[in-house]
């Protein structure tokens, strides 16, 4: 799944495509990929893009008719734009890698149709990913239900002692909570938690001050990083201009299953902690 680092770049480079360009058709090849909203495609067809803003791993579509169109990728979702430039079809995309050629193909569920002959493709193999359609005060109430983003001004050291103190929940889990902290997803948690020395199965109430005090950090230090880097490439995931995310060379735990830590030599193990597969080093992690 598209963490924060992701989401953010492909916000961007979206924003550069398709902003200020007048939609003229919709079609919906999957309904299930629409959460129901009265008027879905009449508020769509005709109108366009003022801007495009995240939250956490969720995209923020504002439409010139005053709603938003919220578009989340989960699991295996893909925005791949697809113009004509210079007598030949090019194609960028973002998110899940999966075919780019031959649109729409077997696993789109919506196209977006623009003015000047461009496309913009939904593609979800699992059918996990949705489109929503809301106003004002319904974004507001969505928002609500996340917690501040690691590079956010309020996401301080004393908000991660007041929830880490309150609970009995393992770290980790707590790291994935949406609802606490926006943004962070299994790649970063166990980035954040190598940097902070920091042990997975850890009980979030155990921790100390200064333990607190690393991983408060290193959440900003490893999601500041990803966001340069434009994020990690699995599963042949590109952002909006088909290039593969960097931070992958960057990644010291994730993905790295009996390799040699990078850092005391021993080997990194994998198990399922708080329900996702998780990778540390069980020497220098405590």
């Amino acid at each position: 799944m598209p963490e924060l680092p992701e989401v953010e770049t492909i916000k961007n480079d979206l924003r550069a495509k398709i902003v200020r360009k007048k939609i003229t058709a919709l079609e919906l090849t999957n309904k299930g990929s629409v959460r129901l909203t009265n008027d879905f495609e009449k508020k769509i067809v005709q109108a366009f893009f003022v801007e495009i803003n995240r939250k956490g791993k969720l995209l923020i579509f504002k439409l010139s008719g005053g709603d938003y169109l919220l578009i989340h990728l989960k699991m295996t979702g893909q925005l791949i734009y697809q113009a004509r430039q210079r007598g030949k079809d090019i194609y960028i995309a973002g998110g899940h890698g999966q075919e780019m050629e031959d649109l729409p193909n077997r696993h789109t569920r919506i196209i977006l149709r623009f003015a000047d002959n461009a496309n913009l493709y939904f593609n979800d193999l699992r059918k996990f990913g949705y489109w929503q359609l809301v106003n004002e005060a319904e974004l507001q109430k969505v928002l609500a239900k996340y917690g501040p983003e690691p590079l956010e001004k309020e996401f301080k050291k004393k908000y991660l002692q007041k929830i880490f103190q309150k609970t009995s929940r393992l770290i980790k889990a707590v790291l994935l909570d949406q609802s606490l902290i926006a943004g962070i997803g299994n790649i970063y948690a166990d980035e954040i938690l190598f940097a902070a020395a920091v042990r997975p199965d850890r009980r979030a109430a155990s921790l100390s001050e200064g333990e607190i005090e690393e991983i408060w950090k290193n959440s900003r230090t490893v999601i500041k990083n990803a966001i340069k880097y434009r994020g990690t490439t699995f599963n042949n995931y590109r952002d909006a201009e088909g290039r593969k995310g960097n931070y992958v060379q960057k990644l010291k735990v994730y993905g790295r299953k009996n390799l040699q830590c990078l850092r005391c030599g021993h080997k990194i193990i994998k198990q399922k902690i708080a329900g996702r597969g998780t990778s540390y080093c069980e020497w220098c992690q405590k």
